[in-house]
Order: structure tokens, then sequence, then C-alpha cells
């Protein structure tokens, strides 16, 4: 067999005459304006939470066959309507990523969660307090 020729692809006067953007030339075009400085506007400074009562966070592992859950009651939960007690569980679910229910004006949230429904509930205005183990 004989042996191929070879292509040669140095980028010779050939490619010059395909380029399609070789006649352009940036001589004859306007120089572009400077971008106008970016200007911020002021961020107004977030409205304190709404005071909503307390709520006792517990760890629980009793009657459960050994799990752990974690319990929110108290008087700020009493005074919540059931859309938005479920809003605020489906909220807590998704934070902790484990599951939960709403058993009367009781939230239940599977596992030791106790850090991060603390925070989401001071986020909301709720005062938290820590009861039991």
């Amino acid at each position: 067999m004989a042996k191929k020729e070879k292509l040669s692809t140095d980028g010779g006067q050939a490619l010059n005459a395909d380029n399609p953007f070789g006649g352009l030339s940036a001589a004859g075009l306007p120089q572009a304006q400077p971008a106008p400085a970016p200007v911020s506007k002021p961020v107004p400074a977030p409205a304190a939470p709404k005071k909503r009562g307390r709520v006792d966070i517990k760890r629980v592992k009793a009657g459960r066959g050994g799990k752990t859950v974690t319990l929110c009651a108290g008087e700020g939960l009493l005074h919540t309507g059931p859309q938005e007690l479920d809003s605020l569980v489906k909220t807590l679910k998704t934070r902790c990523g484990t599951g939960g229910a709403v058993k009367g004006k009781t939230i239940e949230i599977q596992g030791d969660q106790r850090e991060a429904v603390a925070a989401e509930l001071e986020q909301r205005g709720y005062r938290v307090v820590f009861a039991g183990g």
C-alpha cells in the first residue's frame, strides 16, 4: 500500500481566502462609550418580625419506638391559623430535610432538629424556649 498524502494545516493562504471576516476592519468603526457606573439603591433595613409568643421545643423519644422527634408547642402556636401552621410545617420539613406533621396545635418534626427549627421560628418572630432533653 502506498502512503497517503497528508493535508497541510499550517494556516497558509488557503485559510485566509475562506475567512468570512477577512475583509472587515475595525478602523472605520466608532469607539464604544464607557458604561455608566451602576447606581445602587439603598437597601431598607428588614423590619423586625412580629412578636408571636412563646414556643417550647422538646426532643422526645418516649413511646415512639426509640425514634427521636422534635416537638414544638406553646402559646405562640395556639394563636396561629391552620393554613399558617401547615405552611410553617412545610417550611420546617424542607429546611430540616425530614418528615413532619401537625397534630392539633403541636408540630412534630422527625429527628433531633432543635437548632434548625429554633432558627426558623425565631426568624418568624416566635420566642423559642428549649424544654426537656
